[in-house]
């Protein structure tokens, strides 16, 4: 089958009976994946990616999942319109969303409240650009099929956060994955729905795929640090060439802490931090040597800043008046950034521990954004 993973990654029958389900839907899906920690949401969901990319020709993501994001670094939530299969599920890849939010956290326990209105805000973004409404508040019709993927957190608050979701997407197909830890799986049914039932809902409920081929246990707690740091650098490998010669975190370091920086004017920006607050005292030494989301604040009030990607802040002259920032974002899309969203996503502390580097601090070289 065309769409059928890398030879490392076995798809049970179940899950291809459930991707099959899905794609033959007479309208464009939309598929919400849910489960709890480590079920393999992710590898089911770029499954179906897969499949459904066979039917048509691309396929909006929408990725929920702050912690373990699939196409971008962590603490974004974004909408990505995807073209091109995928051969092998075990590899992640970056990729440019559409749009994107930095909610600048690797969990909503901070501040869910903000958090379901980021999710909330990412839909209606869909909801808008790919959705013919009638005169009702529901699409009358679904133009690109959405598959949106979420937390593993789905205990206590966590599964507050998830009904909400649910209720207001309103997707056609819910697929839960179910784990063997009876205790950790959501409720039996279409738990969100307070006991009633929606014959528009298609509600798939499918097991974790536990074994590969040869019976060896293929689902393994995951060492979600460093897979936010391997992201964080992957992300910021792209200040370079593809043909540059760096491969290992001592040369990443090193190129970074070389790479000519551009040279922002503190007047023509905006600073925020997110989910804290700053004594505007101490704002200048809270930003140095940090990374931060590079965004675009809006006239309306009620709207929120729309993120074009990560830069670090490398130095901050206030004699000049100037932030120097690394960042992979093109200079044409940099014009338009006039926030900065500062979270909680840290610089990796393998990076800043490479002997011999100066990093963090900046080269002498700059260019200027505005």
């Amino acid at each position: 089958m065309g769409s059928s993973p890398s030879p490392e990654i076995y798809i049970p029958e179940q899950w291809l009976e459930a991707g099959e389900s899905i794609a033959e839907s007479s309208t464009p899906p939309i598929a919400l994946i849910c489960g709890a920690k480590n079920c393999g949401k992710t590898t089911f969901s770029r499954y179906l990616l897969n499949i459904l990319l066979h039917k048509y020709s691309k396929v909006a993501y929408l990725d929920t999942d702050v912690g373990q994001p699939e196409f971008t670094p962590p603490a974004f939530l974004s909408l990505t319109i995807l073209h091109k299969v995928t051969p092998d599920l075990t590899v992640p890849c970056l990729k440019t969303p559409e749009r994107c939010l930095f909610f600048g956290d690797v969990s909503c326990k901070r501040d869910p409240s903000t958090y379901l209105s980021y999710v909330c805000a990412m839909y209606d973004y869909y909801r808008n650009e790919y959705c013919i409404s009638d005169k009702g508040d529901y699409p009358h019709k679904i133009e690109l099929p959405l598959i949106v993927n979420t937390p593993g957190w789905v205990k206590g608050v966590g599964y507050d956060v998830l009904v909400d979701m649910l209720k207001y997407i309103c997707p056609t197909h819910v697929v839960k994955i179910n784990i063997s830890s009876e205790n950790k799986n959501l409720p039996a049914g279409e738990f969100w729905l307070d006991g009633e039932h929606d014959e528009t809902i298609n509600l798939i409920e499918i097991n974790s795929a536990r074994q590969d081929l040869l019976n060896r246990l293929v689902l393994v707690k995951k060492d979600a640090r460093l897979l936010r740091d391997l992201r964080i650098m992957a992300y910021f490998r792209q200040c370079f060439s593809s043909d540059s010669n760096i491969s290992t975190i001592k040369e990443l370091a090193h190129a970074l802490a070389y790479h000519c920086p551009y040279e922002v004017p503190i007047a023509s920006i905006k600073i925020q931090h997110l989910h804290c607050e700053v004594p505007s005292s101490e704002i200048f030494y809270s930003l140095n040597a940090t990374i931060v989301g590079l965004a675009v604040d809006s006239d309306v009030p009620e709207n929120l800043p729309w993120c074009l990607g990560l830069g670090i802040v490398r130095g901050i002259d206030t004699v000049k008046g100037v932030l120097y920032v690394i960042t992979p974002v093109p200079h044409s899309s940099l014009e338009k950034v006039n926030l900065l969203l500062q979270g909680y996503i840290q610089i990796p502390t393998c990076l800043l521990q490479v002997q011999g580097c100066i990093s963090p601090y900046m080269s002498a070289n700059t260019l200027t954004t505005k």
